[in-house]
């Protein structure tokens, strides 16, 4: 089931914002590094947007959001939840309420005029910001699943999912000096929770647990800084019904940390709501 919550366009140029006005805090200079012993290579750590870590990191959504690893399915997912944001829809969960279904079709509009949803622009601007199905519907519904078979739809939310979603969280996982289970955690939280700075989305869940434990950039310890991000993004998820169920952190992102899984390497082994689920590879 899809619980995200998205923010308009000025959210998300505020998570810009915050990304190019808050870096990292390099750890203290003058650190001295002991050289590897002789015959050994040091490997960099891949990172969330290597393709087969990426690949992974939807499955992983899409086990929580969809019951189902296979994440390329959902380019024709479309429902109402009854989560006060209108129709939730495709691979991340684009809702009509909250501005983000709206720039897709925008996009999608800008890469193939004159396409099948083209003509909901209007529609999808008066219902933003509200559950309305006002002008949309059922042949919105039909028209979205036939959409999704189209390559340039599918283009258009892969588009849309790194621009607003994914490229602003590694980013920001890597600032921080995460990992790639950092930088999913990360991910996850702002499919979720939308982007921008208020208490309860991916700016502010971070910001709470920053209160409470230093990242690996400001040289903290990174399961002690994960450990507190989770907890801060529970908090915020229990306050909401839709979100109350934290599975996705209890038996998923907390069973890899534990594990201290920090590259989220293969096999993985987890549950969400009960259904349990393996990536061997």
């Amino acid at each position: 089931m899809r619980t995200q919550h998205r923010t308009a366009r000025t959210a998300r140029l505020a998570l810009a914002a915050l990304l190019v006005a808050a870096p990292a805090t390099v750890a203290a200079a003058g650190t001295v590094h002991a050289a590897p012993a002789a015959g050994t290579v040091r490997l960099a750590a891949v990172g969330l947007d290597d393709p087969h870590k990426k690949d992974i990191a939807m499955q992983l959504v899409s086990s929580a959001e969809n019951s189902s690893l296979d994440w390329k399915a959902q380019y024709k997912y479309i429902e109402d939840i009854n989560d006060g944001r209108g129709y939730t829809a495709g691979i991340i969960g684009f809702c009509s309420g909250t501005g983000d279904m709206l720039e897709l079709v925008e996009h999608y509009t800008d890469l193939k005029p004159g396409n099948i949803l083209a003509k909901y622009l209007p529609a999808l601007r008066k219902v933003n910001g509200t559950d309305s199905h006002s002008g949309l519907g059922s042949a919105f519904e039909r028209d979205w699943a036939t959409a999704a078979k189209d390559t340039i739809f599918q283009q258009a939310q892969n588009e849309e999912r790194d621009r607003v979603y994914f490229n602003p969280s590694v980013k920001q996982a890597k600032a921080d000096g995460l990992r790639a289970l950092g930088q999913f955690i990360y991910y996850d939280a702002i499919v979720m929770h939308g982007p921008g700075t208020s208490s309860d989305s991916f700016g502010g869940i971070r910001s709470a647990a920053m209160k409470k434990a230093r990242t690996p950039a400001q040289g903290g310890d990174e399961a002690t800084y994960l450990k507190a991000f989770l907890d801060a993004r529970k908090v915020i998820m229990k306050q909401e019904d839709a979100h109350s169920d934290t599975s996705r952190v209890d038996t998923e992102q907390l069973v890899f940390l534990n594990a201290k899984n920090f590259d989220l390497n293969p096999p993985l082994k987890w549950k969400v709501y009960g259904d349990s689920y393996v990536i061997n590879s």
